[in-house]
């Protein structure tokens, strides 16, 4: 098992802010699954729009989250770094569910572990947790493409 610091990270995701959604990778076992950190901070730029009054974060961007750290499960498991011409999409999300809103000030872990993959195609269980508490699953399916 191993650990990533986010300059680690910076070199394996294209994403940068505002939507570079990994802060920290706390261990990954190659092949198998990733364990990784997501700071949630009120000085997020989609609070002030969601909501102002109740600062929950999006859905979308938990499970968004969640890819990212499928992307560095994956990245790493095939010791690939960042490259300009390559580009790693969702190809399928199914299941997803929503349990428990996340707030500002929250800590969101994200578990993400390999299904299988076959032919350029990987298949994740991924769920996102608070406190202990599970508040987003979901099954991800995604793939690296030349652009």
């Amino acid at each position: 098992m191993s650990t990533m610091n986010i300059h680690e990270i910076l070199k394996y995701l294209p994403h940068r802010y505002p939507l570079l959604l990994v802060d920290r990778v706390i261990s990954f076992e190659a092949g198998k699954d990733i364990v990784a950190l997501k700071n949630v901070s009120i000085n997020e730029p989609f609070f002030s729009g969601h909501f102002p009054h109740y600062p929950v974060m999006p859905g979308v961007l938990i499970v968004e989250a969640l890819a990212q750290a499928a992307a560095l499960l994956t990245l790493r498991t095939e010791d690939t770094i960042n490259k300009d011409d390559t580009v790693y999409y969702f190809v399928g999300i199914d299941g997803v569910r929503f349990k428990k809103p996340v707030m500002a000030g929250d800590q969101l872990i994200l578990r993400v572990e390999i299904e299988r993959q076959i032919k350029g195609l990987w298949k994740y269980s991924a769920r996102a947790e608070v406190d202990g508490q599970l508040v987003t699953e979901a099954k991800l399916m995604c793939t690296a493409r030349n652009v």
